[in-house]
């Protein structure tokens, strides 16, 4: 069995959902990881990602390629946010064929367990009828940061299209082994996030930091990936590896090409002769 690669917004940040099509096509990925709700955060392609015309432009760019979307994102657990939001996202996903959506939380106070649980389950009920389950992430400096605490969430939702993404990276700031996920129940787990970093007493400001601009490709650092090939051999990889220095240098497509050769690398079988 082989993994599958996708190609994530944050790795080669700024560009729409065609060019991430066409680069990730170039590089050898086999999917693509969309962000059709944007964030406001700086650098976002200036378009809206789920107007007919982007939508459109973005299948004959999959259908062009044979590349398949695999998940898009972001769909954040906000006070005031109301999750219908998202729904033009989650149907211009399922119109690109997305199966997987990611969710994370960004909640200001510690007593709002109960708030965050019901607005992840209204998540997972309005991506359900498109056929997309819903990913809590536990990004390290977010209000939920290790893998305990969303497995809590997902155990007192109990939606049928929930689940749970880990980002290696996150797993590395929490020092927990990637072999914790061997607790987890298999059908929470729909694919992983990898990139590497270095062996380091990470600050807040350093997690954030490394996490926006400074990740590794696999390999380089000290993350130790074992556990992935032994709990989920042919389980999609995500690529998500935003380098500020490195993309400015070598370019999208360099870049992109960078990331999927390590990982390879790292994860994909030495074929016996």
């Amino acid at each position: 069995m082989a993994h599958r690669y996708s190609l994530a917004y944050l790795t080669v940040p700024g560009v729409t959902p065609p060019e991430q099509t066409w680069i990730a096509a170039r590089a050898g990925y086999d999917c693509v990881s969309y962000r059709l709700f944007h964030l406001g955060v700086a650098g976002e392609p200036d378009i809206d990602p789920v107007s007919p015309q982007y939508v459109r432009e973005t299948k004959q760019a999959l259908a062009q390629t044979g590349l398949v979307c695999l998940d898009i994102e972001l769909m954040r657990i906000v006070r005031g946010l109301d999750p219908k939001r998202f729904l033009p996202a989650l149907e211009a996903g399922a119109e690109l064929g997305a199966r997987h959506a990611i969710c994370s939380a960004w909640t200001d106070v510690r007593n709002d367990r109960k708030y965050i649980v019901e607005t992840f389950a209204t998540l997972c009920d309005l991506a359900a009828p498109f056929g997309i389950t819903v990913n809590l992430e536990f990004p390290a400096f977010s209000r939920l940061t290790n893998l305990d605490e969303v497995v809590d969430i997902l155990e007192r939702s109990g939606r049928r299209n929930q689940g749970v993404l880990v980002d290696s990276l996150y797993m590395h700031f929490n020092r927990t082994p990637l072999l914790a996920l061997e607790k987890v129940p298999r059908e929470w787990v729909n694919f992983l996030h990898v990139c590497d970093a270095e062996d380091l007493a990470y600050t807040r400001e350093d997690m954030i930091h490394t996490a926006r601009d400074a990740r590794l490709y696999p390999g380089e650092g000290a993350i130790d990936f074992w556990a992935v090939n032994y709990l989920f051999p042919d389980l999609p990889l995500s690529i998500e590896l935003p380098h500020a220095k490195r993309y400015a240098e070598l370019g999208p497509d360099r870049h992109a090409r960078n990331c999927i050769e390590a990982a390879r690398a790292v994860f994909d079988p030495i074929p016996v002769h």
